[in-house]
């Protein structure tokens, strides 16, 4: 890759749907991106088989092992040496993909890169970030969705301050991000002895730090980063997205157990703000989750992700490749903590 060139590495026996879906995601990402090169990891056969046709820039790289979603985490990465995870993980390790893309066991995802690829220095834990759209229109990134559960006051601050990095290379205009803390409520009394000293770690770092923020309040733009442990945050993501499920239902039913004058309404009037809708809270569209802090660029997808959701997650990557959002997030810590 010295000459440059883009290569990801895709897990293509990652997801509920691997590897059908992955590899036709995959396949659609590269047909659309000549310049870029995806890699295939996993089950030579398996992926040949449902391959549409071959592509000058998309290969498969042979994985024996799969890990599957309910597998111990730690365990699968010691134990199963040859998964398409692992090997993906080492691939990145040894610079012969530029970043690597997977929607398998969140977990597995995680020990591997750590252990393999390693963290930035001054970095403790990773965390998942994703973006969310609010009702101002502006995105919010929330962090951590998952990556640990087991969180310190300080990786509450490392997160922070590399979603602060993530929020200006993601968005223009916004120069100084407003970071919020996910709490019980607004009071700096409220919350565990954990949150309540990530607060003060917040207030005194070089941050825009808006304070307390309640689970109502994420989707309103108070913030432009929420920032809670993987635990919380897993909830948080899963209980969103079952919520966005529910109204589109509910709005369906409304309007398709009407009488034909509302349907007819329904078509001429609503049908565009319902697919408008539909495409911002449609985790398909955003593609997967970038785990900040981990040494290298890595993705991680939605388990049930579709070919749709995978083209995007390798975009995802792609363009975080192109911001050196690494780099940027090292030059923030030295300016913390030279």
């Amino acid at each position: 890759m010295g000459d440059g060139k883009i290569i990801v590495g895709l897990d293509a026996m990652g997801g509920d749907f691997a590897p059908i879906e992955p590899v036709l995601g995959g396949y659609a990402f590269a047909k659309e991106n000549p310049d870029i090169e995806v890699v295939l990891i996993g089950r030579q056969e398996e992926i040949s088989a449902v391959l549409p046709s071959e592509l000058p820039n998309l290969r498969i790289h042979h994985a024996s092992e799969v890990v599957a979603m309910d597998d111990p985490p730690a365990l699968s990465v010691r134990k199963k040496k040859d998964s398409s995870i692992s090997v993906g993980a080492e691939l990145l390790k040894r610079g012969e993909i530029s970043a690597f893309v997977s929607a398998g066991n969140t977990g597995a995802v995680v020990a591997a890169t750590t252990l393999k690829v390693r963290l930035l220095p001054g970095i403790e834990r990773p965390g998942l970030a994703v973006v969310f759209p609010t009702v101002k229109g502006t995105p919010v990134v929330i962090i951590d969705v998952g990556a640990n559960i087991d969180t310190k006051p300080v990786h509450l601050l490392q997160y922070a301050l590399m979603s602060t990095v993530y929020c200006k290379l993601m968005w223009e205009g916004v120069e100084n991000p407003r970071v919020g803390l996910l709490n019980i409520g607004e009071e700096e009394t409220k919350g565990t002895g954990v949150y309540k000293e990530a607060a003060g770690l917040l207030k005194s770092a070089n941050l825009n730090f808006v304070g307390n923020v309640e689970g109502k309040d994420i989707f309103k733009g108070l913030a432009d980063i929420v920032v809670m442990d993987g635990f919380v945050g897993n909830v948080v993501l899963k209980v969103s997205e079952g919520a966005a499920d529910a109204v589109i239902t509910m709005l369906k039913k409304e309007i398709y157990g009407s009488s034909w004058w509302t349907k007819l309404g329904a078509m001429l009037f609503l049908l565009p703000a319902y697919k408008n809708l539909k495409k911002k809270i449609d985790y398909s569209e955003y593609g997967g989750a970038l785990l900040l802090g981990v040494n290298g660029v890595c993705v991680i997808g939605h388990g049930r992700s579709n070919a749709r959701a995978i083209k995007n997650a390798v975009n995802v990557a792609v363009n975080e490749i192109k911001r050196n959002v690494n780099e940027k997030i090292l030059e923030k810590l030295k300016e913390v903590n030279p």
